[in-house]
C-alpha cells in the first residue's frame, strides 16, 4: 500500500467511525439549498402607493424564506409622471437595511438617466469628453423640446436639458395625453422635492443620498446560474438585465462595453432608451441559454427567454408588474387599480 492509497483508507475508517460513534450509518450530505428566488420589477414612474403594494403582494406571495433571501432586480424608471419620485427613492434606499439578507439591483432607465443629467449626478465620460458634446446629435430638437437653457445648462447632457424643457406642444399623440412640462414627463419629479418645472433650485432640494442613487445606479445586471421553469422541465440560464433591450444594430461586444462602463458620452444610450432594435434577443448572444429582461416598453411581452415587465408605463391606472424566477409567476400591485394581483405566465 502507497501513502496515498493509506491516507485514503485512514480518511474513509475515520469517517466510517465517526458514523458509527453517532449511533448507525454514516448520513448521506444535506440535500442544496434551493436556488435563490430572482423577481424582476418593472417600472416604478413615481407610484409609491403602487411601490409599497406591489412590495406587500410579493411577500404575501412569496414563501418567507425565498422573499427574505430573494435578487430583487428593479427595471429602471423610478421618476417621472407619477407624483411620489422623492418617496420612490426613500422607499429603495432603504431595501438594504429592511430586507438585509436580500440582494437589490437598481437598472438605470433612461428617465433616470435624465434626471440624474439635471442635477448632477451623472458619472462623466470614462474618456473625459464634457457633456456639451452630446448636444450636436440632436440639437435640431432644442426648440421644440425647450431644452433647458438656464444656470448649469453649459456643462449638462442634452438628456438633462431635454428633461428639464418645456414641450412646445402640448399634447403627447403616443400617449394620448398632455405633456407634464417635458418630453420626459418631469414635472412631477420637480414637485415631488418642492420645485417649480425647470427650476435650478433643484440642484440643491434633491439630498445627497439621492444624487449618489442615481450616480450609482447600474446600466446592466447579469447574474449567472438563474434557474427557469419551461415546458420541457426547470433549466439553468444566464440572467441579463437591461432597461429597454440589447440592440441588433450594434456590436455586442460594444455594448456591453457601453453599459458596463456607463459611457455618458453616447447622446442616447439605445439599450436604455431603444424601441423595436432593442425587442427582442440578439441572435448572435454567446454562451448559454440567456434570459434577457427589461421594463421601458410600456407592456407586458413574454416570448421564450425575452421577458418585457412594464405593465404600468406610468399610466396612473395601470399596475406595477414584478416578474419571479424560477417560476414565472407575475405579481401586480392592487393600490389603485383593478389589476389581479398575481397570475402565472404559461408558454404556448
Amino acid at each position: 500500500m502507497d501513502g496515498q492509497d493509506r491516507v485514503v483508507t485512514i480518511i474513509g475508517r475515520n469517517l466510517w467511525e465517526k458514523g458509527n460513534d453517532a449511533g448507525g450509518e454514516m448520513s448521506p450530505p444535506p440535500p442544496p439549498p434551493p436556488p435563490r428566488a430572482v423577481i424582476c420589477v418593472g417600472d416604478v414612474h413615481g407610484y409609491i402607493s403602487k411601490l409599497e403594494s406591489l412590495w406587500a403582494n410579493l411577500q404575501s406571495a412569496l414563501p418567507p424564506d425565498a422573499f427574505a433571501t430573494a435578487l430583487v432586480v428593479f427595471l429602471g424608471d423610478y421618476c417621472d409622471r407619477g407624483p411620489s419620485t422623492r418617496e420612490v427613492i426613500d422607499f429603495l434606499l432603504a431595501l438594504p437595511s429592511r430586507h438585509p439578507a436580500q440582494r437589490h439591483a437598481f437598472l438605470c432607465g433612461n428617465h433616470d438617466l435624465a434626471f440624474a443629467a439635471f442635477v448632477g449626478a451623472l458619472p462623466p465620460p470614462p474618456d473625459g469628453t464634457p457633456f456639451s458634446s452630446t448636444w450636436g446629435e440632436y440639437i435640431q430638437n432644442e426648440e421644440n423640446e425647450g431644452w433647458y437653457r438656464g444656470p448649469g445648462h453649459e456643462g449638462m447632457h442634452c438628456q438633462g436639458r431635454r428633461w428639464g424643457g418645456i414641450m412646445k406642444e402640448k399634447r403627447n399623440p403616443k400617449r394620448g395625453s398632455s405633456y407634464m412640462g417635458s418630453i420626459y414627463d418631469a414635472r412631477p419629479t420637480f414637485e415631488s422635492y418642492g420645485v417649480a418645472h425647470g427650476s435650478p433650485d433643484l440642484v440643491k432640494a434633491v439630498p445627497e443620498e439621492h444624487k449618489k442613487f442615481l450616480r450609482d445606479l447600474v446600466w446592466i445586471h447579469e447574474e449567472e446560474n438563474v434557474p427557469i421553469d419551461t415546458n420541457e422541465g426547470q433549466i439553468i440560464c444566464k440572467l441579463i438585465a437591461v432597461h429597454a433591450g440589447l440592440e441588433r444594430s450594434i456590436d455586442l461586444n460594444e455594448q456591453f462595453r457601453i453599459l458596463r462602463t456607463k459611457d455618458t458620452k453616447i447622446s442616447k444610450v439605445a439599450m436604455l432608451s431603444g424601441r423595436q432594435d432593442v425587442w427582442n434577443i440578439p441572435k448572435d448572444l454567446p454562451g448559454k441559454q440567456t434570459i434577457v429582461v427589461s421594463g421601458h416598453h410600456g407592456k407586458l411581452h413574454i416570448d421564450g427567454l425575452r421577458f418585457i415587465i412594464d405593465e404600468g408605463g406610468g399610466y396612473a391606472d395601470r399596475p406595477i408588474a414584478a416578474i419571479v424566477f424560477p417560476s414565472k409567476e407575475l405579481i401586480r400591485s392592487t393600490e389603485g387599480t383593478s389589476s389581479q394581483n398575481r397570475s402565472r405566465y404559461h408558454q404556448e
